[in-house]
């Protein structure tokens, strides 16, 4: 049974949940839904101490950390290769999530005019790319880069929330892993296309306390409607539906 304290330690996890901007209920915990199809387990990202690398943003794990110095150059390289920003994402002291959203916004930008740029092996507008937000947003978490993380609800972040209460939420998380399942038929109405994306949750709190959640995320894109942004066109976290279920076994 869980007690209030611990029913407030869960907001961390369940930051993924927000009003949605569609008319199905944004969360429901325990609504004795079946779990969606499961991919292979991800690898688990430990969350690091608050005091990150001083080249970095204070409590953000750094790519060179993350992954190596020769893998984080690799990515960083692609990056380059594809951005066309004059501001620093792509480097190694960021995030890989930051440097991966980059890729991932750079790519977008494509006009399918003649073969795409290398480093832009997903297309923008698959499911697999919807996917990949959703990849991103835990990669951002188990990173301490919440700034990335909120950003993949939208422009304006999570909605309804600050980024500062965003943050405050994960300060007894110690580590989260995702696991994605295979994406479920996208539908489209009024301008947007909306993209299932079965998940499976594994959180590990500062107390060592281990909590599981399954359910189902929804991205969003606009549908190539004249007028629309680039960031309207990227695909966006627009709401999730979880419950918890009895953790994995030690």
């Amino acid at each position: 049974m869980i007690t209030r304290r611990a029913a407030i330690a869960l907001l961390p996890v369940l930051a993924l949940c927000a009003c949605g901007q569609r008319d199905a209920p944004a969360v429901a915990v325990a609504n004795g839904e079946a779990p969606a199809p499961a991919a292979p387990a991800a690898t688990p990202t430990a969350l690091p101490a608050r005091a990150g690398p001083a080249s970095a943003p204070t409590g953000i794990l750094t790519c060179r950390a993350q992954i190596g110095a020769a893998a984080a150059a690799r990515k960083v390289a692609t990056c380059r290769n594809v951005s066309p920003a004059t501001h620093p994402p792509c480097n190694a002291a960021n995030s890989c999530a930051l440097i991966d959203d980059e890729i991932a916004r750079s790519c977008a930008l494509f006009d399918g005019k003649g073969a795409p740029m290398a480093g832009c092996t997903v297309d923008p507008k698959s499911a697999q790319a919807a996917a990949e937000v959703v990849r991103r947003y835990y990669d951002a978490i188990g990173a301490r880069d919440y700034a990335t993380a909120w950003a993949q609800w939208g422009e304006n972040g999570r909605p309804g929330q600050t980024l500062d209460a965003f943050t405050r939420g994960f300060a007894d998380t110690r580590a989260v892993r995702v696991t994605i399942g295979t994406p479920g038929r996208g539908d489209g109405a009024a301008g947007s296309v909306y993209q299932p994306v079965p998940v499976t949750v594994d959180a590990t709190l500062a107390d060592g306390r281990r909590q599981r959640f399954i359910g189902t995320y929804v991205l969003r894109r606009v549908n190539d409607v004249d007028g629309a942004s680039a960031a309207q066109l990227r695909w966006h976290i627009d709401s999730a539906k979880l419950r918890e279920t009895p953790a994995a076994p030690r």
